[in-house]
């Protein structure tokens, strides 16, 4: 059988007919193959994404632009909803499609769990939180999804560098054959070049973008080890055009396809390996996908003796400083090798390191991982402070005492008082004293003409801005702590219950003063205030009894005096004369004295009309402010949990009151 052509030759995965390239077929390709083509059409994914999207369109984020770092994924497509955490559950509880695809298996339980408190981090703060801050959360998600419905065998690694660092030598020494091109004309690698070294990338490739005319095979020598088994099963490895170079397309490109390769193998050679532009807009950024990254030190054949070491020392002082650790002594972190693609130098040990990687099978959940801990660490200025927040008891008195004092509990309380009083007057006052009153009354009212109410307006505005203060002061007690977007929603919702705050007080009042003018003699309040007026003292009926006798005693001297003057009675002016004065002055005597005893009655039930009114006020506060702003620290109390697993447990996030 003639040898195949390995530049010519397209791997059979990026067409829809199964086969190697010597023709035979292989079942666990065809498997990965039909795995790839498949997943992208289920109907659980429409109808997923169909049931997300019938959930409203509030909150959703549309990501546009290039991302500012090369570790944040690229913009999302428009019209694709993020996953809701609550949707997503519901959904599967009605027969949908689970998020993650039977089989795939790409992910371990802790990243699984990661990206679920994600996706319900972004549910449940959608509505809170503007598009752009969620975007590359959602980006993440987005990817996250993308890259488990693909193929597990395979992991993609990218070469990356500047202009003349030999990238494209390196990739061919590392495929054994000229798969892209290299030469003096910079730049060279004007598209992205891809070479896999085993069946079924198709759907990765496709992923990246990358055409079927720009995907290659290996060599043979370099496909199959001495006893005939394939010494990097599952590497994608992609040859990117120039980091640097002065086409904006190709820079474009890189930033793309590093936003979605599984791993990095950064080329530096001797000249360029300090270049600002390198470090400021790459490495930095990319400091968390440390355990993803490779960076390897080309054209050591260049360097004299003892430079090598020099040059690597220096480099890996300038990667501590961009916050890359180093995978030295068993760390996990960045590899850094020197090597020579050119005379082959140090390219075995890079080997190893990608046979490593791909026989792990974990790049690509390692960098899904770093890309959850970016988003996290996007997120933390959102979600944690490390401060305590919350509403305490303090502030809720204050808002209730804020409440009784532009209600006027304390007046309505002091007029209970006296208006109690009065009517004690009244039952233990003499007859003739409230037969006095009464005419008095009587006279009153027919000489009085009726005059035009002039409404209190300065006691109502005034009134109505302590009510506004009063859910001022309180929302902002609550927000404090609060990160700024969440402490702007518990005011917001302060502010929202604090509508129509007033009238509902002002109706109270209006009540109180009802029950207080006309309940004076009742011995029930009126029903929705759900209080009983405190009973009348034991002495009551005595001192009414006493009123009484007095009377008598006048009435039946006065009888006896007028009986002497008309010869009924035997002359005897003492006796009556006497009646008539103790009725006279023990009546008195007794409304003195009721007076006096009535004064503790009366306070209680100032008192305790004061309580009523406070209370009522209190519970409309309540129900109005209080309650919406305990949902909305509720709600980001959820949020902040859900952060914290995102986070992997980190401390720091601050605490909330209930």
């Amino acid at each position: 059988m003639e040898p195949v052509n390995p530049i010519d030759h397209v791997d059979p995965g990026d067409h829809v007919a199964p086969g190697d390239h010597d023709g035979s077929a292989d079942d666990s390709d065809l498997t990965d193959l039909a795995d790839n083509l498949g997943d992208a059409t289920r109907p659980g994914d429409v109808a997923s994404r169909e049931a997300v999207s019938s959930e409203g369109s509030e909150g959703d984020v549309a990501a546009g632009g290039a991302s500012q770092g090369v570790g944040i994924p690229q913009g999302r497509t428009e019209g694709t909803p993020w996953d809701d955490g609550l949707i997503a559950r519901r959904v599967a509880k009605q027969g949908g499609e689970a998020a993650v695809p039977a089989g795939s298996g790409t992910y371990d339980g802790q990243l699984n769990q990661r990206l679920d408190a994600l996706r319900e981090l972004v549910g449940l703060s959608r509505t809170r939180l503007d598009g752009t801050t969620l975007a590359e959360a959602g980006q993440v998600l987005d990817e996250a999804a993308a890259r488990r419905r693909l193929s597990s065998r395979h992991t993609v690694v990218a070469l990356a560098g500047a202009t003349g660092s030999g990238k494209s030598t390196l990739f061919n020494a590392l495929a054994g054959v000229p798969l892209s091109e290299t030469g003096l004309r910079r730049p060279t690698t004007s598209a992205p070049i891809a070479c896999s070294w085993t069946d079924g990338a198709a759907g990765l490739l496709d992923r990246l973008g990358i055409p079927g005319r720009a995907r290659r095979r290996p060599g043979q020598a370099q496909q199959h080890g001495q006893q005939g088994e394939a010494e990097l099963d599952g590497l994608v490895l992609i040859d990117l055009p120039d980091h640097d170079s002065a086409a904006l397309e190709h820079r474009e490109q890189v930033d793309r396809v590093l936003g979605l390769v599984d791993a990095v193998v950064w080329v530096v050679d001797p000249e360029k390996y300090a270049d600002a532009m390198l470090h400021e807009r790459y490495l930095r950024p990319m400091a968390g996908h440390a355990e993803v990254m490779f960076v390897v030190l080309n054209q050591v054949d260049r360097l004299p003796g003892d430079a090598v070491e020099q040059v690597l020392d220096d480099l890996r002082r300038l990667l501590d400083e961009d916050g890359i650790a180093l995978g030295e002594h068993g760390e996990p972190g960045a590899t850094v090798l020197p090597l020579s693609a050119l005379t082959g130098e140090g390219v075995d040990d890079l080997r190893d390191c990608l046979a490593q990687v791909t026989t792990e099978r974990r790049a690509a959940a390692r960098r899904i991982g770093a890309d959850v801990d970016a988003a996290a660490d996007h997120l933390k200025q959102v979600y944690a402070t490390g401060r305590q927040s919350g509403l305490s008891e303090e502030a809720r008195e204050e808002f209730a005492d804020r409440l009784a004092e532009a209600v006027g509990a304390a007046a309505a309380g002091q007029a209970a008082e006296r208006e109690w009083s009065r009517g004690a007057n009244r039952a233990c006052g003499t007859p003739w004293l409230r037969l006095w009153r009464w005419y008095e009354d009587r006279r009153a009212v027919g000489s009085t003409v009726a005059a035009p109410v002039v409404p209190a307006d300065d006691e109502e505005v005034t009134a109505r801005q302590r009510v506004e203060h009063a859910v001022r002061v309180v929302g902002d007690a609550a927000a404090t702590g609060l990160p700024a977007a969440w402490g702007q929603a518990v005011r917001e919702a302060a502010t929202r219950g604090g509508d129509g705050l007033s009238e509902a007080l002002d109706e109270l009042a209006s009540d109180a003063a009802s029950d207080v003018a006309s309940g004076a003699g009742s011995e029930q309040l009126r029903p929705e205030h759900g209080a009983a007026r405190p009973p009348r003292p034991g002495w009551w009926p005595v001192a009414v009894f006493s009123q009484v006798a007095m009377t008598l005693l006048q009435v039946l001297g006065v009888l006896w005096l007028l009986g002497q003057l008309v010869g009924v009675f035997s002359t005897n002016l003492g006796v009556p004369l006497l009646l008539v004065l103790a009725g006279l002055v023990g009546g008195p005597c007794v409304e003195w004295s009721c007076r006096m005893a009535a004064k503790g009655p009366a306070r209680r039930y100032g008192q305790e009309a004061e309580r009523r009114l406070r209370d009522a006020a209190a519970a409309c506060g309540r129900a109005r402010v209080l309650d919406p702003v305990a949902a909305e620290l509720l709600r980001y109390r959820e949020v902040r949990e859900q952060y914290v697993r995102v986070a992997g447990g980190v401390t720091g996030v601050s605490t909330t009151r209930g």
